[in-house]
């Protein structure tokens, strides 16, 4: 999207020179200042966020010494620039011509004060430049290009050269380690990649390198561990700099985390930021991996402080947070969500559009039996995608189970091939499966004909002995029956947008059907109890009770208790509960309302014959419109713009296709609606990049052993796509470490 200059009579935009533009500045007196010289009355209204994100000066209009080029790629305005450079006059030659930009017409007072100022400025200029002059004897210099000796500017080369060693490790993805000098003894070929890209570049002709190079007989004599630390440190820190600033200008973003990683140093949790960036493309871009220990608050405040302090984020401006996690990490993340949602009430916890809602569910349930089922699920499924012989020895299970029905054979075996765990329908899936997974591990257990290796039998047999067991089979018969009625409500909201809408109108009658189960359990449950013997008993399975909560029992010597009993109680009446309360704590009114304001994209309002009340539902974001006393002007105006399209108009189906259309600029408060919205991290992705961050996340991480990893490699592996700047590199290391010199 190109970039317009804001001063009057100035007809510039980016797209048609390489001239740079620059921001409005968020301080309010610079800010003042820019906006006093420019003589447009329009912008005096505006806030200093809204000139920052939206209106340009190019650089015709600043002083040459107020411009720094401190790159071939990067220009810069010094701290105290103010735009002194305006044509105020040639309109006039031509009164027929429409000039949009109107000038402010000035009187004599403030004619004068704006001549005092810019004479005080000249004078400061002058005697600054004065004073730099005495202070170096008189030599003169360029404010524009320092000037660097012979041995800088051989550092800089140097620097730079290592950093695209760096930088090339971590695209391609190859391993680095920091080991002892004995330890890379053992280890020659491991521990010479740095060394080997080294040579490479000798090779290629750098013969400044070949001279430094010479020198040292191996890596660490040349670039020591600390120094490649330092170096990769940096590197982390610019290509998340320039995904932070596409955040910061887009303004709103959600948090999004996964599962906790392993490194060598300790687990971490990779953090997501989800927003709409300047081109209206939903992105989800990988920032960073997290530390993650201590208790729930301090982990809020980690995360946080991470956020505001060194990314420079502000989350009053976050609206969404989900944490895609499971068994007792989900529990705590659910509760750093809390501790962070009391602080901040519109960063709401939603589930993740990448995650079906009753696997969410189902992985939030702080019950072992529950997390059993769903660790044994993800193992199985792991299991056979493993190899296609063992996926071709599942089909042939299937096929003994379903002869009879050859279509749900068919069925079943397609789903197997893709990653059915993450189904809507998953827990129907699991009880059609049980008996050829069974049957299945058994075979591969057994190993008759010796096609197996140790560790596919030893696996095969732990997954048979968890499918084997009836608190197994009954938790997922359970499972399969109460989440049933959130199946439907959860597959439409990673549907499309009008399902969506109508999802958040139907959790009313979600919430009756469960409330209607748990005060009825002892119906329901007795029908659930009964289908999980029969398909146990056609398994061979005796129906028990635990043999952990037996123990237990014995020691406290309470009377005995029966398996239908004790499933309803410590089984089916937990699960429903907390499914309940869970439902309702996720769809707060906050997070309804933000899903009924889906209205505005043009193909819902046409659903709904345009008769929408966002209205009701907008007080939710007012204070993040730019204009908020002109919406419901705007949104009656938008709703007759869709009414009375012309026939071949076809009206926008999703967000990201109402805000790519040309006329969304004409309506600021519904362009900032639908940029909020596409950020909450429940909806899909639609036309975005989403899912691209996730996908090379676990790419990284199924291609790197645990004992290679590296935070800050994996930050450039994973955002390879990002601009590596290696002029921004060296400029930030010489200021982070001045004091050190690579000889």
């Amino acid at each position: 999207m190109p970039n317009f200059c804001a001063a009057p009579n100035c007809t510039r935009k980016s797209t048609q020179s390489d001239l740079a533009f620059f921001r409005f500045p968020r301080d309010p007196e610079r800010c003042r200042l820019w906006v006093e010289n420019c003589r447009r009355a329009d912008l005096e209204e505006k806030t200093p966020d809204q000139l920052n994100k939206h209106y340009r000066l190019c650089a015709k209009h600043f002083e040459p010494a107020m411009i720094c080029k401190t790159s071939p790629y990067r220009t810069v305005l010094r701290d105290t620039a103010i735009p002194t450079i305006f044509d105020l006059t040639s309109h006039l030659s031509n009164p027929h011509s429409r000039h949009r930009k109107r000038i402010k017409v000035l009187t004599d007072e403030e004619v004068q004060k704006i001549k005092e100022r810019r004479l005080e400025s000249s004078l400061e200029h002058l005697l600054s430049k004065k004073e730099k002059n005495d202070s170096q004897d008189g030599t003169e210099t360029n404010d524009d290009v320092p000037q660097l000796s012979p041995h800088q500017k051989e550092l800089r080369d140097f620097l730079r050269s290592l950093f695209e060693v760096i930088v090339l490790i971590g695209k391609q993805n190859f391993p680095l380690s920091f080991q002892s000098k004995q330890e890379q003894e053992s280890h020659p070929v491991f521990m010479s990649t740095f060394h080997t890209l080294m040579e490479n570049r000798i090779n290629a002709g750098d013969e400044f390198l070949r001279g430094k190079f010479e020198l040292a007989s191996i890596n660490e004599e040349y670039c020591p561990a600390t120094q490649q630390r330092q170096l990769l440190d940096i590197c982390e820190r610019c290509v998340r700099e320039e995904l932070l600033q596409e955040v910061r200008d887009s303004r709103f973003f959600s948090l999004v985390t996964g599962e906790l990683v392993e490194f060598p140093e300790g687990q971490h949790i990779p953090v997501f930021l989800r927003f709409v960036d300047q081109t209206n493309t939903l992105r989800e871009e990988f920032i960073e991996f997290l530390s993650f220990d201590g208790e729930e608050l301090s982990v809020a405040d980690k995360l946080e402080s991470h956020v505001t302090k060194q990314w420079g984020l502000s989350m009053e401006h976050c609206r969404g947070q989900a944490h895609a996690a499971s068994g007792v990490l989900g529990s705590r993340m659910k509760a750093v969500a809390t501790q962070l949602m009391e602080k901040y009430p519109l960063a709401i916890n939603t589930p993740c559009s990448t995650c079906s809602l009753n696997v969410h569910l189902a992985n939030s349930i702080p019950l072992t039996g529950v997390q059993v089922v769903m660790s044994v699920l993800r193992k199985a499924d792991a299991f056979f995608k493993a190899s296609p012989l063992l996926q071709a020895e599942l089909d042939s299970a299937i096929s003994i189970y379903c002869h009879n029905n050859v279509e749900k054979g068919n069925y079943l075996k397609e789903s197997c091939r893709e990653t059915w765990t993450d189904l809507h329908n998953v827990f129907e899936m699991a009880v059609d499966l049980l008996e050829p997974l069974l049957l299945c591990m058994d075979s591969v257990h057994d190993n008759e004909d010796l096609k197996w290796n140790d560790q596919i039998t030893s696996d095969a047999y732990s997954i048979s002995e968890a499918l084997a067991d009836f608190e197994f089979i009954v938790t997922l018969i359970v499972l399969k029956n109460a989440l049933s009625f959130t199946r439907a409500f959860g597959k439409n909201l990673q549907g499309e947008t009008l399902d969506v809408f109508f999802a958040a109108s139907s959790l009313t009658a979600v919430l009756h059907s469960l409330h209607e189960v748990t005060d009825n359990v002892e119906v329901y449950h007795e029908f659930w109890f009964e289908e999980a013997v029969n398909l146990a008993t056609a398994m061979e399975i005796p129906v028990k009770i635990p043999r952990l909560f037996l123990r237990k029992q014995q020691a406290i010597e309470t009377l005995e208790i029966q398996a239908e009993s004790f499933f309803k109680e410590y089984l089916t009446l937990p699960v429903m509960e907390y499914v309940t309360q869970e439902v309702k704590e996720i769809f707060s009114d906050n997070h309804l309302k933000a899903l009924r304001c889906l209205s505005l994209v043009p193909a819902v309002m046409g659903q709904m014959k345009f008769n929408t009340s966002e209205e009701a539902h907008a007080e939710v974001f007012r204070n993040d419109l730019p204009q908020p006393d002109t919406l419901p002007a705007e949104l009656h105006c938008w709703r007759i713009k869709w009414k009375h399209r012309g026939k071949e108009v076809t009206l926008p189906c999703t967000i990201h296709e109402t805000l790519h259309h040309s006329d969304v600029k004409f309506f600021p408060n519904v362009n900032a609606f639908l940029k909020i919205l596409a950020s909450l991290p429940v909806l899909k992705h639609g036309g975005g990049q989403g899912e691209i961050g996730q996908k090379r996340l676990q790419a990284y991480l199924l291609d790197t052993p645990v004992s290679h990893r590296s935070k800050n490699l994996a930050v450039l592996n994973i955002n390879y796509h990002v601009k590596m700047d290696l002029e921004e590199m060296v400029e930030r290391y010489i200021k982070s470490y001045p004091e050190d010199e690579i000889d």
